[in-house]
């Protein structure tokens, strides 16, 4: 026989007896990521925003300057191509795992994802058991000032800007369709082309608050949701349609709040977070929040209304179904 065969030969029992010694080395190589689940591209972007408080920004008063940033991320793509975006507006929680999820979703399906962090540039991590520490209308400012941001931006189309807040960050995703505070705090050239809500609170009623933008609104609530309840929800999307808007609210039927999030449990008690659940408010005279028919005004830490500790939980069925709505939708819409 050859050397050079029998070399060859050798060096294939030797390889064969080790895989067969360590089962190990024969296992396959991890998977990788599958394109899709990754951006094509991450650009942290600042942005100049306010913090005014809940009765300065219903005055049209703007409040300190705030230097806030977020993480844009593309989908992947050309280089040059432009495309559709949604603004993230994260909860009391802060920027959550679930919010990544989110945006490695939209950018499955083509979206750019800007995820907007409202607290770290104001010294702020979570506002679970204080929500005074940033008034979620002050929130709106910063959903403004993102669309601004992104409509400059060479990659993203303008007339193509969604907004999807979460709870607290879902007061600043709604309400930004009223004409009224778009023309106090928006800007003249930019509109959201949608505006999506998850377990949003809807328990105060602004001053015209059904007159909004000819666009599309979608809210999504759980109905066991005893952290931010649904009804006030239900009374909001009646006022939007009698008034001629493009509303719906899609109920799930074990959402507990956060009930998208899979880093969670399907229950978690909260004992210390702050919840209005008991609480209907109406905005009075001069920017005041008073408690509904009464001159009495709302305050956070004081009023008996307010509850202390709710529950947060994870339902893989109702998260499945409410992701599948709000990309069917947002695709709908978005490349129209």
């Amino acid at each position: 026989m050859p050397r050079r065969t029998a070399s060859r030969r050798l060096v294939t029992l030797l390889a064969a007896i080790l895989v067969t010694a360590s089962p190990a080395l024969a296992q396959p190589a991890p998977a990788q990521p599958a394109p899709g689940d990754l951006p094509g591209r991450i650009e942290a972007l600042p942005l100049r925003s306010s913090t005014p408080s809940g009765t300065a920004f219903l005055r049209g008063v703007p409040g300190d300057d705030a230097a806030l940033a977020g993480e844009l991320r593309l989908p992947p793509g050309p280089a040059t191509a432009r495309v559709p975006a949604v603004v993230l507006v994260h909860g009391s929680g802060g920027i959550s795992g679930s919010t990544d999820l989110w945006a490695r979703q939209l950018n499955e399906a083509g979206i750019a994802a800007f995820i907007l962090d409202s607290f770290a540039g104001r010294g702020i991590t979570s506002t679970v058991t204080d929500q005074d520490l940033l008034n979620s209308l002050a929130m709106m400012v910063d959903a403004y000032r993102a669309l601004d941001r992104l409509a400059a931006h060479p990659r993203i189309r303008a007339d193509r800007i969604a907004v999807m807040g979460f709870s607290k960050g879902a007061v600043a995703a709604v309400y930004s369709a009223s004409t009224r505070f778009r023309g106090l705090y928006g800007s003249p050239q930019n509109r959201f082309a949608a505006h999506v809500g998850l377990y949003t609170p809807c328990n105060v009623r602004y001053q015209g608050d059904a007159q909004v933008a000819a666009v599309p609104i979608r809210l999504h609530h759980g109905v066991v949701d005893d952290y931010v309840p649904i009804a006030p929800c239900r009374d909001l999307v009646e006022r939007l349609r009698a008034a001629g808007a493009d509303a719906t609210l899609t109920a799930y039927p074990n959402g507990q709040h956060s009930f998208d999030n899979p880093t969670s449990p399907a229950l978690v008690s909260v004992p210390n977070a702050q919840s209005t659940r008991n609480c209907r408010m109406e905005e009075g005279a001069d920017g005041v929040i008073n408690l509904a028919g009464t001159n009495e005004p709302f305050v956070q830490k004081s009023s008996a209304c307010v509850a202390i500790g709710a529950h947060t939980g994870y339902d893989p069925a109702d998260a499945a179904s409410v992701r599948a709505n709000v990309r069917a939708f947002l695709k709908d819409v978005l490349f129209r």
